[in-house]
């Protein structure tokens, strides 16, 4: 997987910004080193910089290959709480929630 320097290089230049322009933003000076790889930014800093430009912070760290996974709060409120629930009911539910999403490649893959 890619460094943060070169996720946050791509994500950046994805949304058109220099480096100036997500200086002036984060209102920090140190975007050239977080993407020479000269120092690594805290987690605030990571969080506000995956906020501006869109993605998510397991992006920048190369955890993820998806770029805006769990970006929508309501899809990660209701996987947050799916986590929350007992062994057995996640099961369950994660079996339905699976079953559907066949379905509907199913119909997707038939109304060609």
């Amino acid at each position: 997987m890619d460094s943060f320097s070169k996720k946050l290089r791509e994500c950046r230049e994805a949304k058109s910004l220099s480096q100036k322009d997500l200086v002036g933003i984060l209102n920090t000076s140190v975007i050239g080193k977080y993407e020479r790889d000269e120092i690594i930014p805290s987690i605030e800093v990571a969080k506000n910089i995956a906020k501006i430009l869109g993605t998510t912070v397991g992006y920048l760290l190369g955890k993820t290959e998806e770029v805006n996974i769990f970006k929508d709060p309501t899809v990660l409120n209701r996987f947050n709480n799916i986590e929350k629930l007992n062994p057995e009911n996640k099961k369950h539910l994660l079996s339905i929630v699976d079953g559907f999403i066949q379905v509907l490649k199913f119909k997707n893959i038939a109304a060609l």
